[in-house]
């Protein structure tokens, strides 16, 4: 029976396994299911949830549901996507939205009905969007709830048949008080507040010894937070003695990191891991290769290859092993993951030959379907020191998807973009400010799904009001917003933090991932993080991602011009579960120090939050 169970139907959005997390620490069990679950199999669920996603509910072929479901008697709740398809299917109406949104929003209470019941009518709360079409017209028998300035019906309900939807995701921290919605509308549900993590970490220990049986794990571990964690937890359910740890040196780790996770390792007892030193074979692999998607699957690949030269060179009899990983959810979402989702970016433990081999039974995951902050916690109950739990998170593919490369003839912008440019121009006067559309793409996501677009560079026309950054932070960051909801050719918008005005911009041709690149990038990265720290900044800040973008800049027309051969964006950015970030804001004395630093490269700061733009840059 699953009446104590809230179902989750998955209609593709990225933040899907998020919602059920959400539900998890409301002490709740949920169960994600296919969205055309039929109503049948339903009817012994508590509740049912219906999941945002990529699609618009209008169009031909978008994941549509049993509408039978509507005549259980059981409370419904409908986000993003949700919300429109119940308003769609109940006889309402959905359309292109004039304003879309994506990102921050006030949203107005007008009643204090159902999932709004814990509010005070003619409040406001901080909500998070990612929209592009709207509710214009209610089904019989629904109230307007709540609605934002672009956004009318963004809170609806049936009180009598305890229906519920809403236009924005109550499961990101950036919604204030989704949390409370979400409560609320459990409450509803008549249900027993009972799941726990350390209840999870005693089943998944069960669940890893059936999964594994007489086999043995040969991990691949990266020495972030993710593989550390399934490390450890491997080593707990089967023994280290069945345990193979391989740390592969990509060449794309940061400063130092080889001798710091080995020796971090070893000083809580591993004795099973050995070190690889592939960086010669990456560096040869990827040569001439400036695709993002491209180079993520070179790197997915070539782990299997070194993989599989060690199991080699030891011996190891392929049908007794099984490859593990520490993949999480995240990981597995924004690679197009469940049935309904759109690929965001593949993952390196997701590239066509990992799909393979987990098809065929041969991968197993530990933390597969865990959060970030979740698996931070089942390392602290595994008993890791928190210098190993509290790392900030690092890509697989390491430096290697934060060095960004150029075809030999980069694209230009066309005629459509350079009108935006010039309409940016005029939104971007009245403060003061200018912007520069670069011919460099990269990958964002909006309305639940993936874009792939170019940067706005914003510098203030006059470089002393950059001093007054501090104050004008917040400012910076509502105009963002507004740049990416309001123009569809880009999707971040960075700050120009050089000292000077920026007379041209342009991709340098030809840029791939060599080690003398790499060097640049890992002085940077070292450079910062130690600035981090010095400031008080490091537990602060959840991630700091530096991007080094092959884009010159000259500060004037002159011969004796100031050049700067390569950029280094900064990414500092605040979050819990990935999903979503939120820019931290840096002081204008750290970014000073910083920029004063980086002698022969100009300086940025990525003013986008997620959404629109995705963490990394590829």
């Amino acid at each position: 029976m699953n009446n104590n169970k809230i179902a989750i139907l998955d209609f593709g959005s990225q933040l899907t396994h998020l919602l059920a997390t959400e539900v998890r620490r409301l002490k709740v069990y949920s169960e994600i299911l296919d969205s055309e679950t039929k109503a049948d199999q339903l009817k012994n669920y508590a509740g049912i949830i219906l999941s945002g996603g990529p699609n618009s509910v209008y169009e031909q072929g978008s994941p549509q549901m049993d509408p039978a479901i509507f005549d259980l008697g059981l409370p419904i709740l409908g986000i993003c996507y949700g919300h429109q398809l119940i308003v769609q299917t109940l006889g309402g109406k959905v359309e292109s939205a004039h304003t879309k949104e994506y990102g921050k929003a006030i949203l107005h209470i007008n009643q204090s009905v159902g999932v709004l019941e814990d509010f005070i009518a003619d409040s406001d709360t901080q909500i998070w969007m990612s929209h592009g079409d709207d509710a214009t017209l209610l089904p019989e028998g629904f109230l307007c709830l709540a609605s934002t300035s672009d956004c009318k019906n963004a809170v609806i309900g049936n009180p009598e048949k305890k229906i519920y939807s809403m236009q924005f995701h109550v499961e990101v921290n950036h919604t204030v008080d989704g949390k409370k919605m979400l409560a609320s509308f459990l409450k509803q549900c008549d249900l027993d507040y009972s799941w726990n993590l350390e209840g999870f970490l005693e089943r998944r220990i069960e669940e890893l010894k059936a999964e594994v049986a007489d086999k043995n794990v040969f991990l691949m571990i990266s020495g972030g937070v993710d593989s550390t964690v399934a490390f450890a937890l491997l080593n707990k359910a089967i023994g280290t003695d069945r345990v193979y740890g391989l740390f592969v040196d990509t060449g794309f780790l940061r400063q130092g990191e080889v001798d710091q996770v080995t020796e971090a390792l070893k000083g809580i007892g591993v004795n099973n891991l050995h070190v690889y030193n592939g960086s010669k074979k990456y560096f040869t692999a990827l040569n001439s290769v400036y695709d993002p998607e491209q180079k993520r699957k070179i790197i997915g690949d070539l782990f299997l290859d070194i993989q599989a030269e060690v199991s080699d060179s030891l011996g190891l009899n392929a049908d007794d092993w099984l490859l593990g990983q520490g993949t999480i959810y995240p990981d597995t979402i924004e690679s197009g993951g469940t049935k309904n989702s759109q690929k965001i970016k593949t993952h390196h433990n997701r590239v066509e030959r990992i799909t393979e081999l987990i098809e065929a039974g041969k991968v197993i995951e530990p933390v597969k379907d865990l959060y970030k902050d979740e698996v931070r916690q089942i390392g602290r109950l595994l008993g890791l020191p928190e210098v190993m739990v509290e790392r900030h998170p690092f890509p697989g593919p390491g430096l290697a998807v934060r060095c960004l490369c150029s075809a030999p003839n980069p694209e230009t912008l066309d005629s459509e973009t350079l009108k935006q440019q010039d309409d940016i121009n005029a939104f971007l006067n009245t403060y003061g400010l200018k912007g520069t559309i670069v011919n460099i793409k990269s990958v964002g996501v909006q309305g639940d799904g993936r874009t792939y677009r170019n940067p706005l560079i914003i510098e203030y026309k006059n470089q002393d009001d950059l001093s007054n950054v501090d104050a004008k932070f917040t400012e910076l960051l509502d105009l963002s917003t507004a740049l990416t909801n309001q123009f569809n050719k880009i999707n971040r918008v960075i700050l120009s933090l050089n000292s000077k005005s920026i007379n041209s911009a342009q991709i340098l041709p030809a840029q791939y991932l060599t080690p003398e690149r790499l060097a640049t990038l890992q002085l940077a990265d070292n450079a910062f993080n130690d600035l981090l720290r010095k400031y008080g900044d490091y537990q602060k800040v959840w991630q700091a991602p530096i991007v080094l973008v092959p884009l010159s800049i000259n500060a004037s027309a002159d011969s004796m011009s100031e050049s700067k051969s390569e950029s280094i964006i900064l990414r500092p950015i605040s979050s819990r579960e990935a999903m979503t970030a939120d820019v931290y804001q840096l002081s204008f004395k750290f970014m000073s120090e910083f920029v004063a630093a980086q002698q022969n490269l100009a300086v940025f700061y990525d003013l986008t939050h997620k959404p629109p733009g995705t963490i990394e840059w590829e």
